[in-house]
């Protein structure tokens, strides 16, 4: 359980570092671009790899696709009611579509633990820990842009962070010992989650900061999670 703890804390504290980033340090346009595109090319991987793809052996193809269609329409139809109720181009939305988005992030984080020493989930915890850090500048940096306090803006920032710490740990200990049905579909359904966040968040981001090199940063993200993969026997 310290060794989930540990991992768990590494990956969410990288929110408090990129809203730090953010507010106090220098960060430019294009710099955030490319790192969000790098993040989102590394999650590509890590999904598939460490999500979707134990979860169809586990389970069956009905379970595993059924869940990850599931976890991408409803991502976004409360993106959709985000984008409708909050101030997007604030920081607002962009914090609140984290929080979502984070939450299946770190909920299937604590569930790919069950079982596993942290150096076999380094793909899954690298990527979001890659993905966290800029999302989090960029919100920062436009809630105190907006008009937000820097020392309000940080807090919300870590409350985000608890949170998102708080969901991998439940799903690292409420779901332990169920079926490996129940298992697979909750991986699956936080896979599609993501899915529809790089499709509808992360990728037109960075597209729109860096468009000249958002392909190349995607790529290596990709040979980043691969690698990462690699070294933790996946």
């Amino acid at each position: 359980m310290m060794m989930t703890i540990l991992v768990v804390a590494v990956v969410s504290a990288a929110l408090i570092a990129g809203a730090v980033w953010g507010i106090y340090g220098k960060l430019s346009t294009k710099t955030q671009g490319f790192v969000i595109a790098l993040a989102g090319g590394a999650l590509i991987v890590s999904l598939v790899s460490e999500l979707i793809q134990p979860s169809l052996e586990q389970s069956n193809m009905w379970v595993g696709l059924g869940s990850v269609a599931a976890g991408a329409v409803v991502f976004t139809v409360i993106d959709y009611w985000i984008d409708e109720k909050w101030d997007a181009d604030g920081g607002g939305g962009l914090l609140a579509a984290i929080t979502l988005d984070g939450v299946p992030e770190n909920l299937a984080l604590g569930v790919a633990l069950i079982g596993a020493a942290p150096i076999e989930v380094a793909a899954l915890a690298g990527s979001i820990l890659l993905s966290n850090l800029p999302e989090a500048a960029g919100g920062a940096k436009q809630m105190v842009k907006g008009g937000l306090s820097k020392g309000k803006t940080l807090g919300l920032w870590v409350l985000t962070a608890a949170i998102l710490s708080a969901a991998a740990i439940i799903g690292n200990i409420a779901l332990e010992g169920v079926s490996p049905h129940v298992l697979a579909g909750t991986r699956c359904f936080a896979a599609g989650a993501v899915v529809a966040s790089l499709a509808t968040e992360v990728f037109p981001q960075a597209y729109k900061e860096d468009h000249h090199m958002a392909g190349i940063a995607t790529a290596i993200g990709v040979v980043l999670a691969v690698f990462l993969g690699d070294l933790s026997g996946g």
